[in-house]
């Protein structure tokens, strides 16, 4: 078949689908800056959440940000449902402080179970509202109109009907709501407005194309790099070689033939602006400093698990036992004892972040791909000494994020160099300082035991884990002292204690679940400072407790999903457990069986679960491993899901198919390497992550929708059970138990692989 096209029909072709997928959204944007000017925020003002536009569209308010995975397609589902409208006819303007109330950006899979949530009620209130006016303009009772596509009609005369758009369009509700007194991820508000039963929906639970992709296939949007600003200068931060090293002297000459060139020194803080980006990047790598004597000590890259295990603890959080945990042990038959290893992990984000600064009097703006614009914003009036309502937080997509990546960190250094220089300010960093200089997931330790009677019975768990804080510097970027250029200005440091422990619903007799952090190995301005990363620290704790389940199993001679189904409390976790080894085909043993999957390859199977705030994941995983290489693939996951409602299906399953990818890096390649003077992992080079040609070959994904129930996060807790499910199926495959991550070949060499 002969097809002759020419360039203007392909032209037509691909803006006709530009037109109907990306169009409305500009189209309802214009319309708010078109329309009556917002009213004050307030978390209490229903004119915060929703707006109907003089067309019918409708836009939600977001204090949120969807970081890629379609989490604003599902909010808009929620309004439109309880707003009776097609999904076509919500948009959802988000991150951005000028309009719309801090609800804690993106953070611990909230954006459905609490950022939607509360849009939902909000909009459940519009439409009683609305229903109202037209009960009023119609003089027809409210029990007998019904709601449809945004018309309001008589059940009795459906003639007699008025639109949204007639009864306020391109106005705001004047109505006020009941709020939680809560600023953040907590905040929900409600009126006089009733969630619709789940019985009458029609949107939620469907699964609506995604708005983002045609702007990103096509290259139509910005992102947070794209954006200028008149008379913007572009900046490069110079950072040490050696961590902790200050400049001590700048040669200003050894940039004197770059033009327009102005060095930009504060303290500990030391920069390069110019008018030309690459003039920038010349004079950042000419620059001549020297910089003061820094010893930071770090430990060796593999004496930093001894490091943990020797280091005195900062703070304990001992848990409440269940039962007598030491009594157990004490007239335990037998005991059985692992500890397991997790490194330091780099966000390694896409792209290095980038921010532009703008002040005007006083008040500013901050464009950001930070996940937090809220919490950036504030950050940087910090810098600025501003009332944190006169900086304007525009949130723009970045190169990605997953948790406190060096986005926070580029805003606070646009902020500053803004603030020394009087001129709007953009930050971009390279590769190296994405990398080396971004904040890390927490290295830690962790130690299990479990106590058996003389039948095998197990009478008491005991999980310890120890590690760097997960917030030693902060996740929301608000305070100054958590910013790399707050420290270098020697902002009074308050870092922050957390870790955290196993969830799960073993029904063990007695259970003992503790955790301890010890400090930072540098406290200001530290390549290796901590805070989140995805799902914060859930792989590294379920990858240790969901490894010693199968190790007490195999101990006792009993097979790994039998053992787990015996001890297993909580129907819903007992659900997902079945029905991913259902799915999977699970094969019963209680030993490794080192099967050949030819060509001289082992092949196995292990399984793993654990709960996330709510929140339900199995997995099992398949993995082939070459016998003289150690080289291991992940050829197939089958996952089984319980996130209470499903709002959208297909973006649910997405999503967990990139938990699984993203933890299958962390799991056998990801470990960020230093030495004692630095990190020394840079680029793509030194801090490999997973390729194309290593993604799994299959991922089945069951999901369970409880419609009878709230929905609960997704963004992360399909993350949490992968690394042990790997590691477990390494076991079945080989016979080897490796209990440190990165799982690479060596590894699996050096413990023994035939």
């Amino acid at each position: 078949m002969t097809i002759n096209v020419n360039r203007r029909t392909v032209l037509g072709a691909f803006g006709a689908l530009t037109i109907s997928v990306v169009l409305p959204g500009h189209k309802a944007r214009a319309a708010v800056l078109g329309a009556a000017t917002q009213p004050p925020l307030k978390p209490e003002n229903l004119s915060s959440y929703i707006q109907v536009n003089a067309d019918g569209t409708v836009v939600a308010f977001w204090g949120k940000m969807d970081m890629g995975q379609g989490t604003d397609l599902g909010v808009a589902q929620m309004v439109a449902e309880e707003l009776d409208l097609p999904i076509f006819k919500v948009f959802v303007q988000q991150g951005n402080t000028a309009t719309s109330i801090n609800q804690g950006g993106a953070s611990g899979s909230t954006g459905i179970q609490q950022g939607g949530t509360a849009l939902q009620s909000a909009a459940a209130e519009a439409r009683y509202q609305l229903v109202d006016m037209a009960s009023k303009q119609l003089g027809v009772p409210i029990p007998d109109l019904k709601v449809d596509d945004g018309v309001i009609s008589s059940l009795a005369d459906p003639a007699k009907s008025v639109t949204y758009a007639e009864l306020i369009g391109g106005r705001f509700f004047d109505t006020q709501l009941e709020w939680n007194q809560k600023i953040g991820n907590s905040l929900f508000v409600k009126g006089r407005g009733t969630i619709k039963p789940v019985a009458d929906h029609k949107v939620i639970g469907s699964s609506p194309m995604r708005r983002d992709v045609p702007w990103k296939v096509m290259g139509s949007g910005d992102y947070v790099v794209d954006i200028k600003v008149p008379g913007m200068l572009h900046a490069r931060v110079i950072r040490p070689e050696v961590a902790g090293a200050v400049p001590v002297e700048v040669d200003a000459t050894s940039v004197k033939d770059i033009p327009d060139v102005q060095i930009v020194r504060e303290k500990g803080f030391l920069a390069i602006v110019a008018p030309r980006e690459w003039d920038a990047i010349r004079a950042a790598d000419q620059l001549k400093v020297t910089w003061s004597d820094s010893t930071p000590n770090f430990p060796t890259q593999a004496g930093i698990f001894d490091h943990l295990r020797n280091a005195k603890s900062v703070h304990r959080e001992p848990g409440e036992d269940v039962g007598d945990v030491d009594a157990a042990f004490a007239g335990a038959a037998k005991v059985v004892e692992a500890t397991y290893d997790w490194p330091f992990q780099s966000h390694a984000s896409m792209g290095p972040a980038c921010a532009v600064v703008e002040i005007n009097g006083d008040r500013a703006t901050l464009w950001t791909g930070s996940q937090k614009p809220h919490f950036s914003a504030a950050g940087v009036a910090a810098i600025l000494d501003m009332p944190s309502e006169n900086v304007h937080g525009i949130w723009v997509p970045g190169p990605g994020s997953y948790g406190r990546n060096d986005a926070g960190d580029a805003a606070a250094d646009a902020a500053l160099i803004a603030k020394l220089t009087g001129k709007p300010i953009r930050v971009q960093g390279m590769r190296k300082d994405g990398t080396r200089w971004d904040p890390k997931g927490p290295a830690s330790i962790h130690t299990a035991r479990a106590a058996l009677d003389k039948d095998n019975n197990v009478l008491a768990w005991h999980f310890e884990s120890k590690g760097f804080s997960r917030v030693d510097v902060n996740s929301n970027e608000s305070a100054t002292r958590d910013t790399l250029a707050g420290q270098l200005i020697d902002t009074p440091l308050k870092p922050g204690v957390g870790f955290g422990v196993p969830e799960e619903s073993y029904g063990f007799p007695a259970k003992r679940k503790a955790w301890e952090t010890v400090a930072p190995l540098l406290d200001r301005a530290s390549p290796l400072r901590t805070t989140h990363l995805r799902d914060p620290v859930g792989p590294q704790i379920h990858f240790a407790s969901e490894s010693f389940m199968d190790e007490v199993a195999y101990a006792i001679g009993v097979d790994p999903l039998e053992f787990r189904l015996k001890y297993i409390t909580d129907p819903r976790d007992i659900a997902v457990v079945k029905a991913a080894t259902e799915k999977a085909g699970w094969q019963a043993r209680t030993a490794a069986r080192r099967q050949s999957a030819g060509d001289g390859k082992f092949k196995g199977q292990g399984m793993s679960y654990a709960q996330r705030s709510g929140t339900r994941v199995a997995v099992v995983c398949e993995v082939e491993i070459e016998s003289k290489t150690g080289r291991i693939w992940a050829r197939k996951f089958t996952v089984a899901h319980d996130c209470g409602m499903i709002v959208n299906p297909r973006q649910l399953t997405h999503t967990i198919e990139g938990n699984i990818v993203q933890a299958i890096s962390r799991s056998v390649h990801e470990e960020v390497q230093f030495d004692d003077k630095n990190v020394t992992s840079v680029d793509w080079e030194t801090y490999p992550i997973l390729d194309i040609t290593e993604t799994p070959e299959t991922i089945d994904v069951v999901l369970i929708d409880h419609k009878e129930l709230p929905p609960s996060g997704a963004g992360e807790p399909s993350m949490r059970p992968v690394a042990a499910a790997i590691a477990n199926a390494i076991f079945d495959a080989t016979g080897v138990r490796i209990r440190q991550a990165p799982f690479t070949p060596d590894k699996l060499k050096a413990a023994g692989l035939a």
